[in-house]
């Protein structure tokens, strides 16, 4: 049984976090949120330790690892996107492993920055890249992989997920907290692709706005066109009538890849397969990170007929 510790309790994403946990047989002993309604700690770790104050957490972390009782083997952190770096920082301070919500950091160099202290402290530092784990995702990257090399696919990406006046409000509304909507809601489809069709060569974006974003990829193996958005008036009228506030497709030739399910216990095998010694680590999450982080410092171009359907203004 390995001691965790968390950051962001109060989170959306938290829950995974302690579920993940609670199912791989370890005990949390100690999280860290500013905001105190974390009662769903109680469904998973009732004895657990929580704290408010980052300084006080850091203290205690330190005071455990010096006592040698309940030392912390590993910080999951599900904190806000621009505190992942330095959260991470503070768990490899303090002799403990790191398992960070994506994106992993907001900048390249970060990835850098922080493989030096990885050779430092000894201890590793590992991203959750759930999709790599979804059986329907698993299952298109052997059927690619079999496929001759030099065949080029032709990708649609469309998501949207509303979000109501709070977002804007919260640090994801902030460009420089979050690092947008295509870093939000898109990291994790991005490093799927890359994934499974190969690194970036070419990056393009058509449209970039508070609500939604849209661009154009030129993988080893794949065209991709995308759109992201969080504005619910982007729905597809079919949707929209159905009630749904979300909408999700990936054709790959116009075939249509269903992964809509098998998304509940992907924190859970990531989990284990981190505690195995095969998680995914910087460099695994560093083509998306180039990514994001390319398309939000560049300025809107023309499509040039490579413009998703959806991208209007």
């Amino acid at each position: 049984m390995y001691n965790f510790g968390l950051i962001g309790a109060a989170g959306y994403i938290a829950p995974r976090h302690m579920k993940a946990i609670k199912e791989t047989g370890n005990n949390l002993v100690a999280a860290l949120d500013l905001f105190d309604s974390v009662g769903i700690i109680d469904s998973y770790f009732p004895c657990a330790d929580f704290f408010t104050e980052p300084e006080r957490f850091d203290r205690h972390m330190d005071k455990l690892r010096r006592s040698g009782k309940d030392k912390i083997d590993y910080l999951s952190i599900c904190s806000p996107n621009y505190l992942h770096d330095a959260h991470i920082r503070m768990a490899l301070r303090n002799d403990a492993h790191a398992i960070c919500e994506k994106p992993l950091v907001l900048n390249p160099w970060n990835v850098e920055a922080l493989g030096q202290i990885e050779q430092e402290t000894g201890k590793k530092i590992y991203t959750i890249l759930q999709l790599r784990h979804h059986p329907a995702i698993m299952a298109l990257k052997e059927k690619i992989d079999k496929a001759p090399a030099d065949k080029n696919y032709e990708i649609d990406l469309t998501y949207i997920t509303s979000r109501g006046n709070w977002y804007y409000r919260s640090w994801k509304g902030d460009m420089e907290k979050s690092g947008g909507v295509a870093t939000n809601i898109g990291v994790h489809f991005f490093d799927m692709l890359t994934w499974i069709f190969g690194e970036a060569t070419e990056n393009i974006v058509h449209l970039s706005r508070p609500d939604r974003a849209s661009g154009f990829l030129q993988l080893k193996k794949a065209t991709v066109r995308w759109f992201l958005s969080i504005n619910s008036e982007t729905l597809p009228p079919e949707v929209k009538a159905k009630g749904q506030t979300t909408f999700r497709s990936i054709t790959v030739d116009g075939e249509e890849i269903e992964f809509s399910g098998g998304f509940t216990d992907l924190h859970t095998v990531s989990y284990q397969k981190i505690l195995e010694g095969k998680g995914y680590g910087l460099m695994d999450a560093k083509g998306s990170i180039d990514i994001v982080h390319s398309i939000r410092n560049q300025q809107e171009q023309d499509g040039n007929g490579k413009r998703h359907p959806m991208a209007l203004d």
